[in-house]
């Protein structure tokens, strides 16, 4: 047992990097002329009137999203102010652990020591020794042909964006900014050279962009297709993702190694194995991240590039 907590504990399961806390949600979200919504609350009230005013508070805020208009034109606040979120409320990182359903663990039972690397399969025999099994398994030339292999870089999504970027489906398209600070896509493709180079005194940044505009999906996929491996019937997703998934997806790294650390569900630690796994340049993991704990690591050496969808 003592050995079960120490892996889930050097694993860092209990770590939130798709929430943040509310304070800091209001701040980021709302321009200074809804400040006073946040933080004009009476320096000095009764209790009963303080929890009277919290159990409004949300309220208030959603009606100020929604009929505040400010000086000049309308702007559709709540669409900007959630745009980025899966959910108006997020529960706890915990409680959603704790309402999860439990898995069978027949995903993972027969998964021992090594990650299964494929190279020229079927995709008849994929899909029905792989594609729905939860994974996880790396295939070694779904790239081969891929010019984003050697187009993807953070100067061309920069040129995609200011190209195509400007229209209203761009701006809604989810980002993940993780721990990094940087608020939306916009923000992230305007970083000053110094610090999208890595010099040194420089901050660190790491961001995923869900794409779900056409325009810059037509340019994208000019440089990738779908993967030849993944089963004919097989529907693969319309929008682009790095993570933040409910299906079965698969995830190319065009560039730099990732190393992969998966992780059983708690009901099925005395039966499965943690795994570690890098994904070198060119190839292509793929696994159902519902069904494992996860977290990647970057290695040194060149920037890490990822693409990936969904598909059922």
């Amino acid at each position: 047992m003592d050995e079960v907590r120490e892996k889930m504990k050097n694993f860092l399961i209990n770590s939130d990097t798709s929430g943040i806390e509310l304070g800091a949600f209001l701040a980021n979200r709302f321009p200074a002329p809804y400040a006073p919504y946040v933080v004009c609350l009476p320096p000095v009230i009764g209790t009963r009137k303080t929890v009277l005013l919290l159990l409004l508070l949300p309220l208030l805020l959603f009606l100020g999203a929604l009929f505040t208009t400010p000086i000049g034109r309308r702007v559709p606040l709540l669409a900007t102010l959630f745009a980025n979120e899966d959910c108006i409320l997020t529960m706890p990182s915990q409680l959603q652990k704790a309402f999860r359903p439990p898995e069978s663990c027949g995903f993972c039972r027969s998964v021992h020591g090594t990650v299964p690397r494929l190279a020229n399969v079927d995709p008849a025999e994929f899909a029905r020794d792989y594609a729905y099994r939860g994974g996880p398994v790396i295939v070694t030339d779904a790239t081969t042909n891929w010019t984003a292999m050697e187009r993807f870089d953070y100067w061309f999504f920069k040129r995609v964006y200011e190209t195509h970027g400007d229209g209203p489906k761009a701006e809604r398209c989810q980002f993940f900014p993780y721990q990094t600070g940087l608020r939306d896509i916009r923000e992230a493709l305007s970083l000053p050279e110094p610090r999208v180079r890595y010099e040194p005194g420089t901050k660190p940044w790491y961001f995923g962009w869900s794409n779900c505009d056409p325009a810059i999906v037509r340019v994208l996929r000019e440089h990738y297709q779908r993967p030849y491996f993944l089963p004919r019937d097989a529907e693969n997703s319309a929008i682009d993702w790095v993570d933040n998934v409910r299906l079965p997806s698969w995830q190319s790294q065009l560039k730099g190694a990732k190393e992969w650390i998966l992780a059983p569900p708690p009901e099925c630690l005395y039966q499965c194995e943690f795994l570690s796994v890098t994904v070198h340049t060119g190839e292509t993991i793929v696994l159902d991240t519902n069904k494992w704990y996860h977290k990647t690591n970057v290695l040194p050496g060149p920037i890490s590039i990822t693409v990936g969808a969904e598909y059922d």
